[in-house]
């Protein structure tokens, strides 16, 4: 189920913002016995680059890949870490 669940996050964040570099780590076993993991929704991490990003404040893009989630905040993420930003400046 781990495996899916990072899949569709992959698919959802590829889909709204063609990053140029975007990392999901599972990161629920570490929270194993924690309350919010009882109902069987998972922790995450995310790092995501993208040109989307651009001129965006740090809260914009945050809200952004919340969006973008939709309906896993819902029934399959628990808890999400976001590291988002846009592509570095040459």
């Amino acid at each position: 189920m781990s495996e899916a669940r990072v899949a569709l996050i992959r698919e959802c964040l590829q889909a709204a913002f063609a990053p140029l570099e975007l990392d999901v780590i599972d990161d629920s076993a570490r929270h194993a016995g924690h309350a919010g993991a009882r109902d069987g929704r998972g922790h995450f991490s995310v790092r995501i680059v993208s040109a989307a990003f651009v001129g965006m404040a740090p809260l914009a893009r945050h809200r952004a890949v919340y969006a973008a989630l939709g309906a896993l905040m819902d029934s399959d993420i628990h808890a999400l870490q976001i590291e988002a930003a846009p592509p570095a400046r040459p």
